[in-house]
C-alpha cells in the first residue's frame, strides 16, 4: 500500500460515522441447531467463505482474537485513521453457543489487545481500558434470537452494547422451510428483553428466501415497523444468494429455487430503503462474498452505492439514519448549515416507550442521536452517538460534529424527559471506554450501567 500523504485518510468511509470498527472472526464451529439451507459448508466460520476478507485476516493468525485486533489497529493507523474510539464486532457464528471458558478468554483477549497489555483478569483489563489509548466504545455480538436471552447478564459483564439478531424474515412457515430452527416468537421475546436491558438491536434481513417473493418481502418488511413487537434500531439487508455446498445449491440445480435477478434485488432494496423510518439505520446492504463463491444471484457487492447515488441525484428524501449522516454530506463537499435543532420522535416498541432524539439542521442532516427507553418506571439510554468523521479523544476540527458538546446536549434532554415521566433514576448502557465521559456528566458505575439519580 502506498503511504498516505500527510493529513490524508485512506478509505475515509470506514470511520465516517464517528467510530473505528474492528471486526474479529470466531474460529469455525457448527451451529447447534444444524445448518440453514442457504449456508455453505466450506471449512470456515458458518455462512462465510475462505476468501471473505475478515476470514482471510483471521486465518493468517489462526483466529487469535488478540492478533486480529492488533492487526486491524495497525492497518487503520497505516491509513491515517484514528483508533482511540473502537467498536469491536464479534463475527462468524453464534458466539453465545461457544464454551463459557472460550467466551471469557476471547473477550479478555480483545480488551488486552486494545490495552496493549495482558491483564490477570477481564475486570482488570476493562478497568485499564477506561483510560486506554485505544478504548472500546461499543461491543457487538451476532447471535440467534432463540439463544441470547439467558446470556443477557453475561453480555453486560463483557461490556456488550449492541446485539445483532439473525432474523432473516418474520414468517414461521419460511423458517421451517429454510431449517432456521427458531420461531417468530423468539424474535419478539429477544427484541423485548434485549431492549429492556438497554442493548441496541440490529436485525439481519434476507430478501428472496425460498417461499417468499417480492410482494411478501415488502409486506413483511413493512410489518417490522408497523408492529410494535419488532421495530429494530438497525438493519443489514442481505439478499439471498446461492452458495456452494449448501442445500440451496441442490434446490437451484433441481430447478426448485431461483434467486432474485439484479433488477428484482434493486427493486426490493430501493423499496426497503424508502420504507425505513428515521430511527433505524441500514448498516449494510449485500454481503461481501467473492464472486467465485456465488453459484447464482447478483455478484455486485456495491449495489448500495449505486442505488444511493441515483437516489441522491433524484433528491430522494430517505429517512434512514446512514443516508442522512453529516459525514456523507462532508464527503460530497456540500455546504452544511450549522444552525442545529433537536427533533424528538416517540414510538411504542416491545411494551415500552421509545424516545428517539436527533440533532439535525434544516436540511435534515444528522449530527447526533440518542435512544431513550422507558418501561415499568425504568429509564435507560440505549445509545448516544455523534456522527461525522471519527476523531481521536480531545481532538477538535472546525465544522466537524464530534467533540462539540452535542452528546451532552442529547443527554441533558434525555434527563428532562425522564423527570417529566416522574422517573428519578436514569441508566446508560455504556461501552467500557466511554465510562469516563459519563462520569464527567455525573453518572456512576452501578451493576455494569452508568447511573444518575435525578433531582
Amino acid at each position: 500500500m502506498i503511504k498516505p500523504q500527510k493529513g490524508e485518510i485512506r478509505k475515509p468511509t470506514k470511520t465516517i460515522s464517528g467510530i473505528t470498527p474492528v471486526a474479529v472472526m470466531l474460529p469455525p464451529r457448527k451451529c447447534e441447531h444444524g445448518r440453514c439451507i442457504y449456508c455453505p459448508n466450506l471449512n470456515v466460520p458458518q455462512s462465510y467463505t475462505p476468501k471473505s476478507p475478515v476470514v482471510m485476516r483471521a486465518k493468517e493468525v489462526d483466529y487469535d482474537p488478540y492478533k486480529q485486533v492488533i492487526g486491524r489497529i495497525e492497518a487503520y493507523k497505516a491509513m491515517n485513521h484514528p483508533t482511540e474510539k473502537i467498536e469491536l464486532i464479534i463475527m462468524g457464528g453464534t458466539f453465545l453457543e461457544y464454551p463459557e471458558e472460550f467466551q471469557h478468554n476471547f473477550i479478555k483477549s480483545l480488551y488486552d489487545a486494545l490495552n496493549g497489555k495482558i491483564s490477570k483478569t477481564l475486570k482488570v483489563a476493562q478497568e485499564l481500558n477506561e483510560n486506554s489509548t485505544n478504548r472500546c466504545v461499543a461491543l457487538c455480538v451476532e447471535t440467534r434470537p432463540d439463544v441470547c436471552i439467558k446470556y443477557i447478564d453475561r453480555m453486560r459483564e463483557w461490556g456488550v452494547t449492541r446485539v445483532e439478531l439473525g432474523v432473516q424474515i418474520i414468517d414461521d412457515e419460511i423458517y421451517d422451510q429454510i431449517k432456521r430452527g427458531h420461531k417468530v416468537i423468539d424474535v419478539i421475546n429477544a427484541t423485548k428483553e434485549l431492549k429492556n436491558a438497554g442493548f441496541k438491536i440490529g436485525y439481519h434481513i434476507m430478501p428472496g428466501l425460498p417461499g417468499s417473493n417480492l410482494q411478501k418481502d415488502i409486506k413483511l418488511f413493512k410489518k417490522l415497523f408497523s408492529n410494535s413487537n419488532f421495530k429494530p434500531d438497525q438493519l443489514k439487508l442481505y439478499p439471498c444468494q446461492v452458495m456452494p455446498s449448501s442445500v440451496l445449491e441442490e434446490l437451484y440445480w433441481e430447478g426448485k429455487y431461483k434467486p432474485y435477478s439484479r433488477e428484482e434485488i434493486e427493486k426490493v432494496l430501493i423499496e426497503m430503503l424508502k420504507l425505513t423510518p428515521r430511527y433505524c439505520r441500514i448498516m449494510r446492504v449485500m454481503r461481501e462474498i467473492p464472486p467465485e463463491y456465488i453459484i447464482a444471484g447478483t455478484i455486485r457487492i456495491d449495489l448500495r452505492r449505486e442505488i444511493e447515488k441515483e437516489l441522491r441525484k433524484k433528491n430522494s428524501k430517505l429517512k434512514e439514519i446512514r443516508y442522512r449522516e453529516i459525514g456523507f454530506a462532508q464527503q460530497e463537499k456540500k455546504e452544511i448549515n450549522l444552525d442545529l435543532k433537536l427533533k424528538i420522535t416517540k414510538y411504542k416498541a416491545s411494551k415500552g416507550k421509545e424516545y428517539f432524539l436527533e440533532i439535525i439542521n434544516k436540511d435534515d442532516i444528522l449530527f447526533g442521536l440518542l435512544r431513550l427507553r422507558l418501561h415499568h418506571k425504568n429509564a435507560i439510554i440505549r445509545e448516544v452517538h455523534v456522527y461525522g468523521q471519527s476523531l481521536n479523544l480531545g481532538e477538535k476540527i472546525k465544522d466537524v460534529a464530534q467533540h462539540q458538546g452535542l452528546g451532552k446536549w442529547l443527554i441533558e434532554e434525555a434527563e428532562k424527559i425522564t423527570k417529566e415521566n416522574k422517573i428519578s433514576k436514569l441508566s446508560i448502557i455504556s461501552g467500557i471506554g466511554v465510562r469516563e465521559y459519563y462520569r464527567k456528566l455525573g453518572y456512576k458505575l452501578e451493576d455494569t450501567y452508568m447511573v444518575k439519580e435525578l433531582n
